[in-house]
């Protein structure tokens, strides 16, 4: 297994896991079960989006355009410092 992603929520090493199984690549999540251990303690560095060996390249590519798409939609929404606060 090849680390291809560090993720710093559960949430973000979901959507890298679904982009990576969209495109047909094997895909395994490692540290999510130590999640519930921790309690209220943010823990880094413990969930790792993995490949077997062969699949690093793809899946770095599909990661790179995850990440770009994401970026993009951050600009679309532009400064949000503007609006009533709530």
């Amino acid at each position: 297994m090849q680390v291809v992603y560090r993720a710093n929520n559960l949430i973000e090493a979901h959507l890298a896991k679904h982009a990576l199984e969209g495109r047909d690549i094997p895909v395994f999540l490692f540290g999510e079960s130590l999640l519930g251990g921790a309690g209220e303690l943010p823990l880094f560095g413990i969930l790792r989006v993995c490949v077997p060996e062969g699949y690093e390249e793809q899946a770095g590519a599909c990661l790179r355009e995850m990440e770009s798409e994401q970026a993009a939609e951050r600009n679309e929404l532009g400064d949000l410092d503007g609006l009533p606060a709530g």
